[in-house]
């Protein structure tokens, strides 16, 4: 049968490029109508229009698709992890990413059935909200970036309570994690077992995160920048080691400052900021609560806004190697995912998986992956579409 999608979208991917990167990440999935199964959903990802929920996909495909798509994403048992790993190792080679980036995803929904959904705070809306959080990690370069893992952050109830874990299929050893948690281990299983070349993280912290990811990090040797608050409280260098918040202690050291370049999103352009970094400790306490000295930092002040007196950013890093504007810069690449999550991601349905199954929101994230680096590298090579008479049919007809 026909697959139904004669186009992929408005930037025309080329057909091979679809066939030879579903083939190649897919790889590991045990069975071959798995593996059709898997590229048709890449393709629907990349070609329905709208949301891309399971009956869109479906209609798109044409037949009796809807059945056998619904158990390929719930219920299949084919790992996600090992299409990860193959995807973040292939967008390694092509993009050269300068960092891993951890973006945070919140889902908003009006009812509570979808896996991990509660009514909970969210760090990033400064509220509580009806809710799904997630943490991605993403390789990013100047040029592009891909989401590469997904860890969805279960709340206590979905882990506590029998029956939701058991509609959910939640696994026996999965456990309650706030989205900083799942970041951590997202980072460190990244680091340790995934054969990738380690890069600096670059992710947002809360005042009360700081201390866990820093010695998360720290203690595995994983570079890092974290973007933090000025109301953090570091200790100064030099001075008798008082403690100040970040804030104060970059206002201090203005004259200091330095002027940055770096390059702005669409290329056209270059942008400044002043930038001052220098050396501070985290003050740092044992598992009772008593001081323990301190860790030390390098804090990185910026005034991204020419119109703004104050700094406008606080960095803090592991990396005492770098210049104060590599490491600024480094951090910039968080700006790259944003932007890509805004025009690719959520057009390949990083949001849109309405399921009720953990396996089925590791898959779609999975797929969702696949269909993001296709759209990136498309993006980036500017190829020509490939004729229609070179397609083939994906799914056998019945």
């Amino acid at each position: 049968m026909d697959t139904g999608f004669d186009d992929f979208g408005p930037q025309r991917l080329p057909e091979e490029q679809v066939d030879a990167l579903c083939g190649l990440l897919l790889a590991s999935v045990p069975r071959s109508d798995q593996r059709r199964w898997g590229e048709l959903y890449v393709r629907g990802l990349l070609g329905t229009e709208g949301r891309k929920t399971m009956k869109g996909i479906a209609a798109a495909a044409g037949s009796a698709a809807m059945q056998s798509l619904q158990q390929f994403i719930s219920t299949s048992p084919w790992e996600w992890m090992p299409v990860r790993q193959s995807l973040a190792r292939y967008m390694d080679r092509e993009l050269q990413p300068g960092a891993w980036i951890v973006e945070p995803l919140t889902v908003l929904k009006a009812g509570r059935h979808s896996v991990g959904v509660e009514r909970q705070y969210v760090t990033g809306l400064g509220r509580m909200a009806n809710c799904q959080q997630s943490s991605t990690v993403w390789l990013a370069s100047e040029d592009g970036s891909c989401p590469v893992d997904w860890q969805l952050a279960l709340p206590d109830s979905w882990v506590d309570c029998g029956e939701q874990r058991r509609r959910a299929a939640i696994p026996d050893g999965a456990r309650s994690r706030t989205p900083v948690q799942c970041a951590v281990e997202a980072v460190v299983a990244m680091a340790d077992e995934w054969r990738l070349p380690v890069k600096p993280v670059v992710m947002t912290v809360a005042p009360a995160d700081v201390h866990e990811v820093s010695a998360a990090f720290t203690v595995r040797r994983i570079p890092f920048v974290l973007r933090v608050d000025g109301s953090l409280p570091v200790v100064e260098a030099s001075g008798g080691g008082r403690i100040f918040p970040a804030g104060r202690l970059v206002e201090a050291v203005k004259e200091q400052a330095g002027v940055v370049e770096w390059r702005e999103l669409s290329g056209l352009r270059h942008r400044t900021a002043s930038v001052v970094g220098f050396r501070v400790g985290l003050p740092a306490t044992d598992a009772a609560g008593h001081w323990a000295g301190t860790r030390p930092h390098v804090l990185i002040g910026a005034w991204t806004d020419p119109r703004s007196a104050s700094p406008t950013e606080f960095w803090l890093s592991n990396i005492g190697h770098l210049p104060t504007a590599a490491v600024f810069r480094i951090a910039r690449l968080a700006r790259r995912v944003s932007r890509d999550l805004y025009e690719i991601g959520d057009r390949v349905g990083a949001r849109d998986f309405a399921g009720r199954t953990f396996r089925g929101w590791h898959h779609h994230a999975t797929l969702v992956s696949i269909a993001h680096a296709i759209s990136v590298l498309a993006r980036r090579d500017r190829r020509l579409p490939v004729p229609r008479q070179a397609r083939r049919s994906l799914v056998a007809a019945r």
